[in-house]
Order: C-alpha cells, then sequence, then structure tokens
C-alpha cells in the first residue's frame, strides 16, 4: 500500500504545477538562496494543509462551494501578482539588486507559504487522495499524518531537485539584457500556470 502511495505522490508532484513554476522562476530570478527558502516556505504550507486535512478541515473546505471558490480565485490572483512582479524585475527578482539577505530570504518564505495556503488542489490531494490509503482498522488521525509526512518528503526532494536544477542557469543569466529577457519569459509562464490553476480547479469534489 505505501509503494502504491509512494508512486501516486511522485506522479503528482512531477506534475508541473503553481509549486513547480514559482520554485523555477524564482530560482533562475534570484539565486538557490532564494529557492530553497521558497521550499522551506512551501514546506510548511503543506504541512498545515495536510495536517487540518487529517483533522477534518480540509474536507469542510473541499465541500463549500463559496471557500472553494475564494481560494482559488485569491491563488490565481496572487500567481498573477508574481507574474507582474516577475516580468517589473523589482528588486527580488533581478541580480543587481538581490542581496540574499535574511529578510529576503523570509520573504520568498512567507511566499511559498501563501502559494499554498492559496491552493485548494492541495487540500484536495489530501481530502480525495490520502483517505484512499488509510486502513480501515482504526487510527485514521495517525495514519493521515503519517502519508502527510510521507507526501511532504516526496514533495520537498522534488522542490530541491527543481532549485538545484535552475540554479545551475542562474550564473548564466546574469547579463542584464538576458536577465530582462528571461524574466519575461519567466512571467508569461508564471500568468500561463495562473490560469490554468484557475481552470483545472473549477470542479471540485467532496
Amino acid at each position: 500500500m505505501l509503494t502504491s502511495y509512494l508512486a501516486t505522490v511522485l506522479l503528482i508532484e512531477l506534475t508541473p504545477g503553481p509549486n513547480m513554476a514559482y520554485l523555477a522562476a524564482l530560482t533562475l530570478g534570484s539565486g538557490r538562496r532564494a529557492g530553497l527558502a521558497a521550499v522551506a516556505g512551501v514546506a510548511l504550507g503543506l504541512a498545515l494543509i495536510g495536517v487540518a486535512a487529517a483533522l477534518g478541515f480540509a474536507a469542510l473546505v473541499a465541500a463549500n462551494p463559496v471557500i472553494w471558490n475564494a481560494l482559488r480565485w485569491a491563488g490565481t490572483a496572487y500567481l498573477f501578482y508574481l507574474a507582474w512582479e516577475t516580468w517589473r524585475g523589482e528588486a527580488e527578482t533581478s541580480p543587481a539588486g538581490t542581496p540574499e539577505t535574511g529578510s529576503s530570504g523570509v520573504r520568498y518564505f512567507q511566499r511559498g507559504v501563501i502559494t499554498n495556503i492559496l491552493n485548494p488542489k492541495a487540500a484536495l490531494f489530501y481530502v480525495a487522495i490520502v483517505p484512499r490509503f488509510v486502513p480501515d482498522t482504526g487510527a485514521a488521525l495517525a495514519w493521515g499524518l503519517m502519508l502527510t509526512a510521507i507526501s511532504l518528503a516526496v514533495a520537498t526532494a522534488v522542490h530541491l531537485t527543481i532549485v538545484v536544477l535552475a540554479a545551475q542557469l542562474y550564473p548564466l543569466l546574469q547579463q542584464p539584457g538576458r536577465m530582462r529577457s528571461t524574466r519575461h519569459i519567466l512571467a508569461i509562464g508564471l500568468v500561463t500556470i495562473a490560469i490554468w490553476f484557475l481552470f483545472n480547479t473549477a470542479a471540485p469534489k467532496a
């Protein structure tokens, strides 16, 4: 059962989505430390959703169309905001203005958390997928927390791989003209993901 669960989680995590797009864009634009800070934030966001699901709160969100749609629209708007910042090339998205200080790390960490809190699809995973792997022998909470920990480990490993790979390209993008073109491409990619996210989360299942 755990092997099947691991395969399911890995397949889902390898499917392009908001986390993958944001981490790649951030690392390509701001470097490895920024990406790692965001990975930590994403991990915390997923952990919070997983625990909420194990306690039954995520199921309430998935069953409430008003809350669900509020989250998906807020998540879409936030992705558009990140795309706009990437396009403009503000301090945190341009190499010339990205001293990788502690305050910047906190900002990237916070954005990683927010990106997942506003992602109802993450809640849907824990509501629709995780319960299928919980035995009927009781201790549902313990199993839910354990499966959450496993999915979090797999997701973090995938996200770290994305950051490491993207960081290899970061030194090649230091030239201002090249970085500006890269920012624009990344911004368009984030807009595409935002639109995909909006339509792909339109029909929650209780």
